[in-house]
């Protein structure tokens, strides 16, 4: 509450004057009033030229108002991995785009670098904030005019997501729904969700096609396909246009080398295993741990369908270009070829020319044997097809940017949060 030292019971300053134009305090009063009239514009103007010189400041808002023949894109966890390379191809491609992110598993410094390559205004914000504060969440909506939301935030550790359900269930599941609300809310139509082929589980049949039912065998996998029935329901009351992307296992990096992967450091027991396979060429841990070597494959070892993120970014800008309101479209997002881990090791040592030190444990809970995609439905009806199936060379490419790169994101020029 804001107050003056005047009292309560003291008569405010012209009162008299006020109530009778026959006094004679008016008069003298009137140079008084007229400076402190002056006064304040000179405040005025002055807060207003301390705001032009903040970072961002702008007369209007380009981000708040839609604009002819530009589409606002929404990235939630536009920091992460699969994330800022999505918001990098967006850019590249003029859209406008709005990162939202609480970098727990993001990275500034991805942020950084795209902030330097589109300077220009209106192209890139980056709003620091956590999808699980419906009111923040609400008032980002509210002060921006969103075409389309990619929705990437999410924890996304198999391993994790069984030793702490309940953050996979409120990370994933319960912050869709607060997307989901403020979508509605504020006339948000497209959707771009970032699923997963644990949806599945572990299906008696391959390949996976989107018609395989889905029975999720962890939390993760439950979690995800929880977000997508919410999803899907919602979907049936509004005129959203609806893509739900299942992927399958994320490689690879930026070609130009301007984006990679760097996961937490804390993060690297549970972490993929293209970062712990360069993890142990560079010689930060000592070795490969391999989980699982009795799986009935044809090494012992489970297999996995390996798709690059390059690719795996140009499926979510033909599912934005094809998103039509009413229609929903679910896709697996592969390549169609499964790998073996002890094949993926070979590739690895290949890419990085060291001889990678390999153990072999007992099974990770909550993994399975055997996954990979039949891509065939994406193909059609979106006219994708994986281009980087050379595991070797996109594990080549991962690995360059790695070397440069030893301490991850050069984070010196920190962004107010």
């Amino acid at each position: 509450m804001l107050t003056t030292s005047r009292s309560r019971n003291q008569p405010r300053a012209g009162r008299s004057w006020f109530f009778s134009g026959m006094d004679c305090s008016v008069s003298r009063r009137k140079p008084q009033l007229l400076v402190k009239i002056i006064m304040v514009v000179l405040l005025i103007a002055v807060c207003i030229f301390i705001l032009k010189q903040t970072p961002g400041f702008s007369g209007t808002n380009v981000f708040a108002k839609h604009d002819f023949g530009v589409t606002h894109v929404l990235v939630t966890g536009g920091a992460g991995y699969i994330g800022s390379h999505a918001t990098l191809r967006l850019l590249k491609d003029s859209y406008r785009v709005t990162i939202v992110d609480n970098l727990s598993r993001g990275n500034i410094g991805a942020v950084q670098i795209l902030l330097k390559l589109f300077p220009e205004p209106g192209r890139l914000q980056f709003i620091f904030a956590d999808l699980g504060d419906a009111k923040v969440v609400d008032r980002i909506f509210a002060q921006n005019a969103f075409d389309a939301v990619m929705h990437f935030a999410a924890v996304a550790y198999v391993g994790e997501s069984t030793l702490e359900p309940l953050r996979y269930y409120h990370n994933i599941t319960s912050n869709t729904l607060v997307i989901l609300e403020s979508m509605a809310k504020h006339g948000v139509k497209t959707l771009i969700y970032s699923s997963t082929c644990a949806t599945y589980g572990e299906p008696e049949k391959m390949p996976i096609t989107e018609k395989t039912p889905q029975f999720p065998i962890n939390p993760y996998g439950k979690a995800k396909k929880m977000a997508e029935d919410m999803i899907l329901d919602f979907s049936k009351t509004t005129d959203m246009a609806v893509m739900i992307l299942r992927y399958f296992n994320v490689i690879g990096s930026d070609p130009e080398g301007r984006l990679g992967e760097a996961p937490r450091p804390e993060l690297r027991e549970q972490g993929r295993i293209s970062g712990a396979c360069f993890d142990a060429a560079r010689g930060i841990i000592p070795g490969l741990k391999v989980k699982g070597a009795d799986y009935h494959t044809r090494d012992g070892t489970c297999i996995r369908d390996y798709i690059d993120v390059t690719d795996l970014v140009d499926a979510h800008v033909k599912a934005l270009d094809k998103a039509r309101p009413k229609n929903v479209g679910i896709y697996n997002v592969g390549t169609g070829k499964g790998r073996s881990v002890k094949e993926f090791v070979e590739a690895c040592k290949k890419a990085t020319g060291v001889d990678i030190k390999v153990d072999y444990l007992e099974r990770r809970p909550g993994d399975y044997a055997e996954v990979y995609s039949d891509p065939s439905k994406i193909n059609k009806e979106l006219n994708w097809t994986a281009e980087y199936t050379d595991l070797e060379q996109s594990l080549r490419i991962a690995w360059r940017w790695q070397k440069s790169h030893i301490n991850g994101y050069d984070t010196s020029l920190n962004i107010p949060t």
